[in-house]
Order: C-alpha cells, then structure tokens, then sequence
C-alpha cells in the first residue's frame, strides 16, 4: 500500500508506516500459468501468513495469493498490540450473546496471544515480542462505571483483569481495567519470518498476483491475473472479502479509518498499552527503535470516506501529543483502515453452513492481531477435520446486517494536488490534479458495487465508503474488496 500512497509535505513526518520502513521488502514470484494445492489462501496478512503456516505444518500444500507484497496490506499498517482486551467489550458481550459466546470470544483471543509466543519462543523469531499489560482507562468520571463493569465481566470469563487506580499517565484518569500477560511485537518482522517457513515443498506464495473470483465447490478454482489455482478448500483473507456472496456478507461490514503519528518524547514511556474508554480514541503504545523509543500515537477512527478531511486528524493527534508530552520529532504518520462488524464480533469459519470448503476471516474491529491469529487457528482446525470450541461465537452466516454509510459529494475548483469529485461536461467525476498540474478524471463509481467513491487529502486515494475498496489517483486498487481499478473517464469542462 506504501508504494501507491502519495506523500504530502504538508504533514509532520515519513508518510510511511513504521513496520513497512524497518524491514526488508518480500520477493516472491508471480504465479506463472496454473497449479495445484490442498488450500489456497487470497492475500498475505495476519490471517493469510499464520493459516498457510499452522497448515503447512501440519503437512498440508498451501498457496498464498497476494495482490501486491505480503504483510504491505492492512497488517503493515496496525497498531500491533497482541491484546483480549478490546476496549470495553466483554460487559456488552455477556449482555448481547450470553456468557457462553462471551467466554469462546475471550479464550480464543487469549489463546491467540499464548500461540504467538510459543511461535516466536520456538522459532526463535526477532521480531521485538514483549510481554506487557494492557489498559483502557476512564478519560472522564462518566467512564468509570463503565470500567468497573468490564472488570467484573471480563474477570466472570476467566481473564486476567483488574481494577487500577493510579495510572503512569502524564494526565487524570478515572481508573482503568488492567489486563496482564498481554503483549507487542513488530509484524513484519513476525510474519515474514512465518513466511520463510511456508514457500518450498510443493507451498507456495506468489506475490503481485491479484485474485479475481472464485469458482466451484469441490474442488474450487481461484481465478487470478497470472492464472489459476486448484484446491480443495479456499480462505479468504484478504481484509474485505473479494467474494461475499452467497452470505451477503457486504451487509454485515463497514470500514473505519485511524491514524498513527510515530513520536519520539522526552520523558521515559510507561510499561503498558494505553487506550480510552471514550470517543474519539486516543491509544499509547512504545516500540524499541534505533535511536531510542518511538510512541505510537493513535486514534480519531472514523467510517471510511466520512469525516473531516483527513489532514485535521493528523492534526488533533500531533495536539494531543503535544499537551501531553514533551515532543522532541514525529518520525511517521501513516493511516490503518479496519473492518469493522455491525456487532462488533468478527466472522471466521465457513462463510455460510453449505459452503463446505470456502472459509473467510474479516470483521477484526481493529484488533486484528489476535483476531486474526484466532481465525487462522479455528480455520486451520476446521480444514484438518478437528473440534475447536470457539466457532460458535465467530460464525459468519449468523444474522444482523448494517446499512452502508451516506456517500459525501464535494463540487470545488481543484488547486494543484487536490482531489474532489465535481461535474464535468454534465458528468460527476473522480478528478484529482497533480503537482504538476496534471488532470486525472474517473469514473467514481467504486468497481466493487458502484458507490461513489470520496477524496482522502491526507493519503491522496479514491475511498470508497460503502465497503472500504480504495484506490491511488491513477485509480489502480490499493485495497479490496474491489479487484478492478476505476475506469478512466474522458470529459470536456
């Protein structure tokens, strides 16, 4: 995604994100004509890397398709907390789902944690894994029942929680819950290490080939740009499903936005991950650096292709950060886009009860690193044919749709390395002007249903606020669930 974002100037930083900056660029061959596989795997983030990986160690033939290069996608852009403890969650859970599907959500997600240590422990994978707590704390008196609750909820399932009241905050909190034997680690560093054990022995990850459709059942065949791949069994993970029916599964998902400032401080960081109760989020986690500690400063979600423009969130970050602490640089901004389910439990397993061999994981919330580990696990054991005793919980055929959010339309004269969609000869436009002074116009129906896409100015890209496709100003995808670019529109002003 970094290589087709365009930078602006404008902005404190490397428009770069920090885990794509500090590691080596993949170089995995495009598949070449057609092949053959036991499970093949659309797209080379958290979900994709670690089930091609547990399947091939179970001795099982894997392909991972990626669009672009593995672990650049959503995965490269995360905050990379490895945490069960997802803002204020298992109070609402035990409330909406019981206590049974309450407690499959935070043993999985517990689960995931201890399985990633034991992969790095045994593999001894470099990647900055450490063990930390992790706390979301009451920014305001309101808030403090709310963590009281979740205390008592998340404590009822058999977590590791805990009421604190005197936080290493450089401001006042209202107690927050404490989750220990969380952790962090960079990505990057992890899953390309998993990756390096998945290619060879009849495995495969073939890079810069993009999937264009399913086909079939038994067996199923992925159509892709370089040809086709056989298999018994399809995972999609490719952070928006590309194919979502049957399920309808485009009904049950929206995408959200974040933004990132990576900050070098002068005072000592505390030990901890750090979120708030209450909207907009501000969330705090350290990263072991050249040069010495890098905050990660992250917050000011909003639905995809909505809100302000996007430069101003940059810009209360920078602020926040700036009240709280002594800022000696910001070395990097970059944005994360999550997919977000309309009950707030992500869908994993067989994407609906008759879809035997095609399996999907979306829906993270925006804590996909043990989500998506958990779904690698539960599909994994699914595929191999044993129990998991969380699937119940996950399953993407349960009911509950979401209706997509208003689609923004701006008319404007462009200035030069603006985007805007605006009439043309009669006819709307996706028109973005370069630099240089250069016009690009499109079509800005999004390729994926036809909702009109909106202008992001901090990243410069076409989004789209439907189901989150988005694509650079030459209109070429940067991220599903489309698979084709914008169509080039030639008009007359």
């Amino acid at each position: 995604m970094a290589n087709h974002i365009e930078s602006d100037n404008t902005l404190p930083g490397r428009a770069e994100s920090y885990w794509i900056a500090t590691t080596p660029k993949s170089n995995y061959p495009p598949l070449s004509g057609d092949t053959r596989v036991d499970v093949v795997i659309l797209g080379g983030g958290i979900v994709g890397i670690t089930s091609a990986f547990l399947l091939k160690q179970a001795g099982v033939s894997v392909a991972v398709i990626e669009a672009d290069r593995i672990v650049e996608g959503a995965t490269g852009y995360t905050t990379a907390k490895i945490t069960s403890q997802h803002n204020l969650i298992y109070n609402r859970l035990i409330s909406e789902l019981g206590r049974g599907k309450a407690k499959q959500y935070a043993e999985s997600n517990q689960a995931a944690i201890e399985r990633i240590e034991y992969i790095v422990r045994s593999w001894d994978i470099s990647c900055d894994f450490a063990i930390k707590p992790s706390y979301v704390y009451a920014g305001s008196e309101d808030s403090a029942q709310m963590i009281l609750n979740e205390v008592r909820a998340a404590r009822s399932l058999g977590l590791s929680a805990s009421f604190e009241d005197n936080l290493p905050l450089p401001f006042e909190a209202y107690g927050a819950v404490r989750f220990n034997h969380q952790a962090q680690f960079h990505p990057r560093k992890y899953l390309c290490a998993l990756a390096r054990e998945i290619q060879g022995d009849s495995s495969y990850i073939f890079e810069k080939t993009r999937a264009l459709g399913i086909e079939g059942g038994d067996p199923v065949f992925v159509k892709t740009d370089k040809g086709t791949v056989r298999a018994e069994n399809v995972i999609q993970a490719t952070h928006f499903p590309i194919v979502d029916k049957p399920g309808e599964l485009f009904k049950k998902l929206h995408q959200s936005m974040s933004y990132v400032l990576g900050v070098r401080i002068e005072e000592p960081f505390p030990e901890g991950m750090f979120i708030n109760a209450e909207s907009p989020s501000r969330s705090l986690r350290s990263q072991p650096a050249d040069g010495g500690e890098l905050v990660l400063v992250v917050g000011d979600g909003h639905p995809t292709g909505n809100g302000v423009p996007t430069k101003e969130h940059y810009r209360h970050l920078e602020e926040w950060a700036r009240s709280i602490y002594t800022v000696r640089s910001i070395d990097n901004h970059w944005s994360t886009q999550d997919v977000m389910s309309n009950d707030g439990v992500p869908l994993m397993g067989r994407i609906t009860p008759d879809s035997e061999h095609s399996y999907v994981a979306t829906g993270f919330n925006k804590w996909g690193m043990t989500a998506g580990t958990a779904a690698a696990m539960i599909i994994t054991d699914t595929i191999l044919g044993r129990d998991n005793p969380w699937t119940e919980v996950y399953d993407p055929s349960r009911s509950k749709t979401v209706e997509p959010f208003p689609i923004r339309e701006e008319a404007s004269r462009l200035a030069l390395g603006e985007g805007a969609i605006i009439e043309m000869g009669g006819k709307k436009v996706a028109a973005y002007k370069d630099p240089q002074g250069t016009l690009y116009t499109l079509d800005p129906s999004c390729r994926h249903m036809g909702c009109f896409v909106s202008w992001n100015d901090a990243e410069k890209t076409w989004d789209c606020p439907c189901h989150g496709s988005r694509y650079n100003v030459r209109g070429e995808v940067i991220q599903s669930p489309a698979v084709y670019g914008l169509l080039e529109k030639k008009v007359k002003d």
